[in-house]
């Protein structure tokens, strides 16, 4: 996930990711499962319902800040 962010411009640890990730499943937004993948345990997330609704209302919310500043 990191290098992800990278590599669309977003320069951040994993000591600054890792809590935003732990807020939003403490917030209902994300479920997280864990894998054991050849001895190392991996971290999935993904959106819940309520995470996929915050999702499109921050969607909206910056088409229309765009549409704003264009």
């Amino acid at each position: 996930m990191l290098e992800e962010l990278h590599e669309h411009g977003y320069e951040m640890s994993a000591g600054t990711l890792y809590p935003i990730l732990h807020g939003m499943e403490k917030d209902g937004l994300l479920n997280k499962s864990e894998v054991n993948v050849h001895g190392k345990i991996r971290k999935y997330y993904r959106a819940t319902d309520k995470g996929e609704e915050v999702l499109e209302e921050a969607r909206a919310k910056a088409y229309e800040l765009f549409k704003e500043i264009k």
